[in-house]
């Protein structure tokens, strides 16, 4: 009767840890589970696919656990002993058939998702691309618009329906550029520039942050992703085109110094050349070593 009565006390605490944790995911925030963009909700499938396959294996194990440690505890005489037993050809095939079936299902499913999710690999859409060269600084985000020859400090926005072409690069420690309800995130290093193709389905507001830890201002260092219709956009180029700083390479300099909690900044221009400058100033003993070789 006592063990029954246990039996059903731990049901209950399971019973009401699962409710809590419903409760929980039903009214707690989780970026990645709210996708506003079409790389976010494929990104968001391949998740939950991946979660409810491994469920397969995570669900037995752990019930089993459960079950042999109250089947074979101390007070439980009852208990059949069988010191003899090496193993059990039915269960060594379903634990190592299993896994291995689940593990190949789900590299197929990672090797496919690699090469539709490429970062690399441009949106198709029937509106014009929009180009966005981004800089990871000490420790903020510099965005520069060279079609529009403009250029923000911890906010970009972009029209919704739109591929949003962004060129990003480091001017600083390597980090890594992340909008999760748009898509994954790709690292910003020094020297070198990665692309991101990302676009949003919905007007709105999404955060941005760095998911590479980069010193002291690391947690400081998010932004402001923001999609608006086009119209919104042309206006907001025309406002921030009315800002009195421009980019210049002084400017720039300035920018760069390690600073933490940074506001919104607004440049009506940009220097010419400045995120190639900025990548190729990490070339330099590369250059001199080719040019020492050069008759």
């Amino acid at each position: 009767m006592r063990g029954k009565k246990k039996i059903i006390g731990l049901a209950a605490l399971a019973l009401c840890f699962a409710l809590l944790a419903g409760w929980y995911l039903r009214h707690t925030s989780i970026p990645v589970l709210e996708p506003r963009g079409p790389i976010a909700q494929k990104e968001r499938k391949l998740i939950i696919i991946t979660l409810l396959l491994s469920l397969i294996v995570v669900i037995p194990v752990f019930s089993l656990l459960g079950i042999f440690a109250w089947k074979y505890r101390e007070g439980n005489a009852s208990a059949k002993y069988s010191p003899e037993l090496d193993h059990s050809r039915v269960a060594e095939t379903i634990w190592w058939l299993v896994p291995s079936a689940l593990i190949l299902v789900i590299g197929v499913i990672a090797w496919a998702s690699s090469y539709q999710l490429d970062p690399f690999k441009p949106l198709s859409s029937n509106a014009q691309p929009i180009t966005i060269q981004v800089i990871a600084l000490d420790w903020k985000w510099l965005f520069i618009y060279p079609q529009q020859n403009i250029a923000t400090v911890n906010l970009v926005q972009f029209p919704r329906q739109t591929p949003v072409n962004f060129e990003i690069t480091a001017d600083a420690p390597m980090n890594s550029f992340w909008i999760p309800q748009l898509g994954g995130q790709i690292y910003a290093m020094p020297g070198m520039s990665t692309q991101l193709h990302l676009m949003a389905s919905t007007n709105g507001s999404f955060h941005g942050s760095s998911a590479n830890i980069s010193g002291n201002g690391f947690a400081g260092m998010a932004f402001t992703a923001k999609s608006s219709s086009m119209a919104d956009f042309q206006r907001w180029v025309k406002s921030v085109k009315r800002s009195p700083n421009r980019l210049s390479q002084d400017a720039y300099a300035k920018l760069a110094a390690p600073s933490q909690n940074n506001p919104f900044a607004y440049y009506a221009s940009s220097a010419a050349g400045l995120y190639d400058s900025v990548i190729i100033k990490y070339m330099g003993p590369m250059a001199d070593m080719q040019g020492m070789t050069t008759p």
